[in-house]
């Protein structure tokens, strides 16, 4: 049975294929003569030029000597099996051409529902935010607050709050993962994560 979607090779292709193969068996030797002719009547049942196509193909290859108006004289055998392997593979490429356009198709359906899973998880977590353990706090310095001057690392704010300070947002200007030499400044918003409790410890101690 043909594979779906494969495309059949031209009638003198299948016919230059079927020299090839009789002469890769033996059943033409080499230095035989061979006619369009002769062919035909191996009920081929095709026109003489589809014939001399086939031979012009193989010619082509070094298979046969075609001879004009004449027929053709068979070369190699070698040349008449490399030619079997040469087209063997072919259709082995063929048919992994077509496993991988099924595997890509295959792919693509896998990718969406990747994505409507994503889709689902941002929903899911938009809707939940408030319940979420483990939130972003922004808290802003005031003008009153002790820290101002102060490095994260001498104001001790870990040892304190248990806190982690993730950012800091001075004006225009957010300072990712502030190291511990990084100054409290007046009206800075510092964004730390964790619980609510948490938060109110760093509320706390900001304003203190």
């Amino acid at each position: 049975m043909r594979e779906k979607n494969s495309v059949a090779p031209p009638m003198y292709s299948q016919i230059a294929l079927d020299i090839a193969a009789r002469i890769a068996k033996g059943d033409l030797k080499e230095n035989t003569k061979i006619t369009g002719r002769s062919l035909l009547s191996t009920t081929y049942a095709v026109s003489p030029e589809t014939i001399r196509r086939s031979m012009r193909l193989l010619a082509d290859v070094g298979i046969l000597d075609v001879k004009n108006n004449s027929g053709a004289i068979v070369l190699s055998r070698d040349k008449a099996i490399s030619y079997m392997e040469v087209y063997n593979t072919g259709r082995s490429v063929h048919s992994l051409k077509k496993e991988l356009k099924d595997l890509l198709g295959e792919r693509d359906v896998i990718n969406k529902k990747i994505i409507d899973i994503i889709n689902e998880i941002i929903t899911v977590n938009e809707r939940l935010k408030n319940i979420d353990p483990l939130q972003n706090y922004e808290i802003e310095v005031p003008a009153s607050s002790s820290l101002i001057g102060k490095s994260i690392e001498d104001a001790h704010f870990w040892q304190n709050t248990g806190a982690t300070i993730v950012a800091i947002r001075r004006g225009e200007r957010i300072i990712l993962s502030p190291g511990p030499y990084a100054s409290f400044v007046e009206g800075d918003t510092i964004v730390v994560v964790g619980d609510i409790a948490m938060s109110d410890r760093v509320r706390n101690f900001i304003n203190n």
